[in-house]
């Protein structure tokens, strides 16, 4: 069963259980906390920033940076969500509401909302 988790928080603020590389059954992606089998994952600059003192972005002196920035942009534009607001929301009012919102804005009894191509996968 596929659910939402802390560990499927990436330190950027994206729920990688909503992601594609998560979501499909081949060469699915454990998410960004594990060790991810995507080369992008594994050579993402914001999983591998020197800068962030702890968990995710928002724990930096810089948040949000210029990256998280321009990743957000992308991410409000093309998939109408925003890493920034996540890590905002979750810094604000703790990960357990962050979890709950992200439950009843992607799940349905059609399954988990990939936000990256739109389509239903069963949880």
């Amino acid at each position: 069963m596929k659910t939402f988790n802390e560990n499927l928080i990436a330190p950027c603020g994206m729920n990688c259980a909503l992601c594609s590389g998560h979501l499909r059954d081949k060469d699915k992606c454990p998410g960004c906390k594990y060790s991810p089998t995507l080369k992008y994952c594994q050579c993402c600059v914001m999983r591998n920033c020197t800068d962030r003192k702890g968990q995710y972005c928002f724990d930096c002196a810089k948040f949000p940076c210029q990256r998280l920035k321009h990743l957000d942009k992308r991410y409000r534009s093309k998939y109408k969500m925003s890493e920034i607001d996540n890590l905002e929301l979750i810094r604000d009012r703790g990960m357990e509401q962050f979890l709950e919102i992200e439950r009843e804005k992607w799940l349905s009894d059609k399954g988990i909302l990939c936000v990256h191509n739109g389509k239903y996968y069963p949880q």
